[in-house]
């Protein structure tokens, strides 16, 4: 489980489908590929979880647990928010929650960055004097005795976006 229920769901987005088979709730999606147009069933509309943050852009948290199964023998369960392989994904991308997607220390004030596979961090990455991941949040907490921290998402980032969460 990577998300608790005590949360703030202030935005989400309905917009984007995921293909990865087993990615887990309370990562940060990003953009793979984009539709066109501002159609709710653009199927070209992918997000996933990055194997690098660099170059990458943040679109939301996930809500939902990602499974791969033969829904002609069982079928999905809504009650632990499970979304099929290449189905419509639910993203924050205003509120906080509380998660265990985080990599490294977390310290309460500090900004949220993009890391590896969705996590979160409170080191910016950079490339040649470049911001490679922009600020998703703020965390609000640091981390519990079971590596859960409390983070406020506020997205679109901005790139360069310093202190703007």
């Amino acid at each position: 489980m990577a998300l608790k229920g005590d949360r703030y769901e202030g935005t989400t987005d309905v917009s984007f489908f995921m293909n990865d088979a087993s990615a887990a709730k309370g990562g940060i999606a990003v953009l793979s590929t984009v539709g066109s147009g501002v159609a709710l069933d653009q199927s070209k509309a992918l997000v996933t979880y990055a194997e690098t943050a660099s170059g990458n852009v943040p679109v939301g948290l996930l809500l939902n647990d990602m499974v791969n199964i033969d829904q002609t023998r069982q079928h999905i369960n809504f009650h632990k928010n499970e979304v099929q392989k290449g189905g419509k994904v639910t993203l924050l991308t205003q509120g906080w929650v509380v998660t265990n997607m985080i990599d490294g220390a977390a310290t309460a004030g500090a900004p949220a960055y993009l890391t590896d596979e969705g996590k979160l961090t409170a080191t910016q990455s950079a490339t040649g004097g470049v911001v490679a991941t922009p600020p998703v949040g703020r965390f609000l907490s640091s981390k519990d005795e079971d590596d859960y921290a409390k983070v406020a998402i506020n997205l679109p980032a901005l790139p360069n976006n310093d202190n703007g969460i």
